[in-house]
């Protein structure tokens, strides 16, 4: 499977941005997608993930009510759309695949299949 991450970009603080994970090549379930953002010298960081059947969502607690999750599924697409951004949120976003039920949400080792990553910059 190939997940492409698009989306990101130069924002100034405030400003909002949509992030999409499309997947390809695919031929087994899929349990759940989830970002995670990598800044360097930092460890990469959960973001954001949604069950396959779009029902669950989880956020990590600094982007709650900031940060949406959402699941096309006629076009196989996660969206992350990101308002109210902040310096802070500046980093490389990843999205991934989770294929297992095991394994927590918020870490990284439960996921299996990874994109390629798409820089977020925010400006002050």
């Amino acid at each position: 499977v190939q997940l492409q991450a698009c989306g990101g970009g130069l924002v100034q603080a405030g400003g909002s941005l949509r992030l999409s994970c499309a997947a390809s090549g695919r031929t087994f379930s899929v349990y759940a997608v989830g970002w995670f953002r990598h800044v360097p010298g930092k460890e990469r960081e959960f973001v954001a993930a949604i069950s396959w059947g779009g029902t669950m969502t989880y956020y990590t607690d600094s982007v709650k009510g900031r940060f949406t999750i959402s699941r096309d599924g006629a076009k196989n697409t996660v969206h992350l759309q990101m308002n109210s951004l902040k310096p802070e949120d500046t980093a490389v976003y990843y999205c991934a695949e989770k294929t297992q039920y095991s394994g927590s949400y918020y870490q990284e080792e439960s996921y299996d299949y990874w994109g390629q990553g798409t820089l977020v910059t925010v400006s002050s």
